[in-house]
């Protein structure tokens, strides 16, 4: 009996350790993913920087057209009475209905509503964010928070759209008031569904306790991280026409989030990591509200005063008064780093943008600023919370199924004077929470893997070049460690290729691999039958920066740009990334686009046009057999 118990014992703990193992490699292919695509979205920052350098060099008509779309990043949003006091609350509205000035009822009453999935009037949303705008305008760049034995602190971190993690907190926690005070480290928005949901609370909150609920700037708190991530469209859906003014008000109220609290003088918390090439005086006096967006550089004077050339009216502000370019640099590592175990800080290659800090560099600022450690956000962690640099470094992360249901715990940390950090873990559940294990592995993995297809089918032609590089006899196989080399020198995504060899690609008997199997499940729908597959595949692989880029130039967000403007903006795009489209095959593209003929191109709806098909849709699939 005792050796069959053993037996089973170990059979039990080789099938959780492939379980567990199954998971982590699912894991990191959602984490390398989303990174490179963060690496994406910075590239756009040095497509922007390099239109500004040829601004001189293009034509009168390019020029008009960049001098459109930065000046479209620069635009304050209208007065309240321009927006609020054109939207009507009708008598039928049956939502919440909020009293300024707001109290702790309005809190109850928005929370109730958003559990019952009413959605706030257009009205009060706006209301809501000038009345934080004007709040967060007053407040300091880094501000200082004391609390006390006897009063604790709650320190949150990504939320990203989740209401039920949010809803959780509250209900574990309690709610914010003056003696539960609450940190939220930034990332309240994108990607999940109900970011204007959490925004509302959390700035209702704000102004009920504005000396009690904090608010940092994370890297999402950004209008051109929202066009790619979601909530520019979660807004839109919800809103409608009410919708633009709704995100124009935010574009600016992001810039006057505080970047980070100074807890009891000896503990920061923040979104990336701590300041590590200054004095700490610049951080101080830097103007956060002109970073519009981490993807637009700063404008030198020559650069500005062609910009002016292209527009009537005054300048906005002097250059004396305009973000430099160190300055926003530092945004950018505040709000995009990492810590790592490696000495040194050094260029963030996954991400993109800022950099990674080492244990060396931590303990260095900590030391000169006379701090005790740095609580921030930005990182999705297994189990919520992560402690690392000798206890120094703490990464909270509060949205819990991030990646997929059961991908990850959500935490919050609470702490006061003299005491060390207490952790508290929690995952929403669902109904396939119940199920088995193995089902939520299956379910994770499957997701992982087409979205890891996905990535491979738009670099098809660079792939099978790089596969038939190696295929010196023309057999259409080559062996797995060749097959790995390929994927990553043209994937990029530092991934154990080997080990997801078999979830990819077809092997035989001896091992080698049949290389054009990788695609046999999956293709990218054609528009146009005539399609090249190059171009196909670079409308795919870009599709989310042209939609930013055309976006910004859609000012009056009809979905319409002119082909002159399509042709123009593309040249652009084209000389940056380098991606070989002839101007012939441009030229014929856009003249596709325009259906009806009459000059304009409905871009979202044609870059809707470009998807991939794959032939498993379910996680029965043999994917996970």
């Amino acid at each position: 009996v005792v050796r069959a118990a053993l037996i089973i014992q170990n059979w039990y703990r080789r099938y959780r350790a492939r379980l567990s193992a199954r998971q982590h490699y699912a894991l990191a292919i959602f984490q390398s993913i989303e990174y490179a695509d963060e690496q994406g979205q910075m590239q756009l920052s040095s497509f922007f920087s390099f239109m500004l350098e040829n601004y001189t060099n293009t034509h009168k008509e390019d020029s008009a057209l960049v001098s459109r779309l930065f000046e479209n990043t620069r635009l304050e949003s209208k007065d309240r009475e321009e927006y609020v006091g054109l939207i009507d609350v009708p008598d039928s509205y049956d939502g919440p209905r909020l009293q300024f000035p707001l109290t702790f009822t309005d809190i109850n009453l928005l929370l109730q509503a958003f559990k019952q999935q009413q959605t706030l009037h257009a009205h009060y949303v706006l209301e809501v964010l000038f009345e934080a705008r004007k709040i967060l305008k007053q407040m300091p760049n880094f501000t200082r928070i004391q609390t006390f034995p006897a009063k604790e602190i709650t320190i949150c971190g990504d939320l990203h759209g989740k209401l039920d993690d949010l809803m959780l907190i509250f209900y574990k926690n309690g709610l914010p008031s003056e003696k539960n005070p609450y940190v939220f480290n930034g990332d309240f928005v994108d990607r999940g569904n109900n970011s204007m949901e959490i925004l509302m609370i959390l700035l209702v909150s704000f102004l009920v306790y504005p000396t009690d609920l904090h608010l940092n700037r994370g890297n999402h708190e950004d209008f051109m991280m929202n066009l790619r991530y979601g909530f520019t469209k979660e807004i839109l859906q919800k809103y409608k026409l009410h919708g633009t003014p709704a995100v124009s008000v935010l574009k600016t109220l992001y810039t006057y989030l505080p970047i980070s609290y100074l807890l009891n003088k000896n503990l920061r918390a923040k979104q990336g990591k701590i300041e590590v090439e200054t004095d700490g005086t610049l951080p101080n006096a830097l103007i956060r509200n002109e970073m519009k967006s981490v993807l637009m550089p700063p404008m030198s004077t020559n650069q500005e005063c062609n910009i002016k050339k292209n527009k009537a009216g005054p300048s906005e502000q002097s250059a004396s008064e305009q973000l430099t370019k160190l300055e926003w640099e530092q945004i950018i590592d505040l709000l995009w780093s990492d810590p790592r175990g490696k000495k040194g800080c050094y260029p963030n290659t996954s991400r993109g943008g800022g950099c990674y800090f080492g244990p060396d560099v931590t303990s260095k600022v900590l030391n000169k600023n006379q701090l005790k450690m740095v609580i921030r956000s930005h990182e999705c962690k297994p189990d919520g919370y992560e402690i690392c640099h000798d206890g120094k470094v703490i990464t909270v992360f509060s949205a819990s199924n991030y990646y997929e249901e059961g991908s990850n715990r959500g935490a919050y940390i609470r702490l006061s004077y003299g005491t060390s950090p207490q952790f508290f873990q929690y995952q929403v559940t669902s109904t396939s929470c119940l199920n088995p294990l193995y089902q939520r592995v299956n379910a994770m993995e499957f997701s992982a893997f087409r979205i890891l297809k996905e990535r491979m089918i738009a670099r098809k032609t660079d792939l099978i070049n790089a596969f038939e590089l190696r295929d010196h006899s023309r057999t259409g196989k080559i062996s797995l460690a060749q097959w790995a080399f390929s994927m990553e020198s043209i994937l990029g995504l530092n991934l154990p290729w080997r080990s997801l060899s078999s979830h990819l690609v077809s092997t035989d008997s001896s091992g080698s691999v049949d290389y054009m199997s990788s695609f046999d499940d999956i293709h990218i729908e054609k528009p146009m039958k005539d399609m090249k597959s190059d171009l196909i595949e670079t409308m795919y692989r870009y599709r989310s920066d042209l939609k930013i880029i055309f976006n910004i130039i859609d000012t009056d967000q009809s979905g319409l740009i002119s082909m002159d403007e399509f042709r123009t903006m593309w040249k652009l795009f084209n000389a940056h990334y380098k991606v070989h489209i002839d101007d012939s095959q441009i030229d014929e593209l856009a003249s596709t686009m325009d259906s009806n003929k009459d000059g304009n191109i409905d871009f979202n709806e044609f870059l809707r046009a470009f998807y991939v098909v794959h032939k498993y849709e379910t996680p029965e699939s043999p994917l996970n057999k």
